[in-house]
């Protein structure tokens, strides 16, 4: 748990939703991937199709904005693969107890 700016305490809870890549992922990068252990505990995974690659994403955190910081500092160790946008598809909202969409585009 952590303090809100009123002072009480917040609890953590899963978030979920999608990073989506600027490219397609490479055979390369793939195998790259297999390498890097911030992407094998669960909370992180490839998902593929012949239009684009994105990772699904859970995350415990106090908020939304925590979570996917936290998704994205994984990358760090991931060069060469750039997220797009972070997506709540309808499956994310519904999770997230959310009633509108929501997509989170990086800056250009």
């Amino acid at each position: 748990m952590s303090m809100d700016s009123s002072g009480s305490t917040v609890p953590a809870r899963n978030w979920y939703f999608n990073l989506v890549l600027q490219d397609i992922i490479t055979e390369e990068q793939s195998d790259a991937l297999a390498q890097v252990a911030g992407f094998h505990d669960g909370r992180i995974s490839l998902v593929e199709s012949p239009e684009r690659s994105w990772f699904t994403c859970s995350f415990e955190a106090e908020t939304l904005t925590r979570a996917i910081a936290d998704a994205l500092a994984r990358f760090e160790d991931f060069p060469g693969v750039l997220v797009q946008s972070v997506e709540l598809d309808p499956i994310s909202l519904e999770y997230n107890e959310m009633t509108t969409p929501a997509v989170v585009r990086l800056p250009a």
